[in-house]
């Protein structure tokens, strides 16, 4: 194995390591607001690091720009969807609200 491929294997793995942490806080964490916040900002940055290991395999320039944008999109709908969620959790009117 070359050191792109040794380097592009450790990446994907830690971001796999990141989404299992998130997983892990979203099962763990007591309150709505914390898991939320465990959970999207290890997507975020699992979901970076995946993109990067997988750039790393193939440098083009094309898959690039599409990582970025799928990593973009996931990010922005994460993050309003993580909003809308912490609004109703603290409005008292979800599920958790009894």
């Amino acid at each position: 194995m070359s050191s792109a491929d040794w380097l592009s294997s450790g990446l994907i793995v830690l971001g796999l390591f990141f989404f299992l942490a998130g997983t892990v806080g979203l099962l763990r964490l007591p309150d709505p607001l914390s898991r939320l916040h465990a959970l999207t900002k290890a997507d975020n940055l699992g979901l970076l690091l995946v993109s990067t290991g997988l750039l790393v395999q193939d440098p083009d320039l094309l898959l690039g720009l599409k990582l970025a944008l799928v990593w973009l999109l996931v990010s922005a709908a994460g993050a309003t969807g993580a909003h809308l969620i912490a609004k109703r959790a603290v409005r008292g009117d979800g599920e958790d609200a009894r």
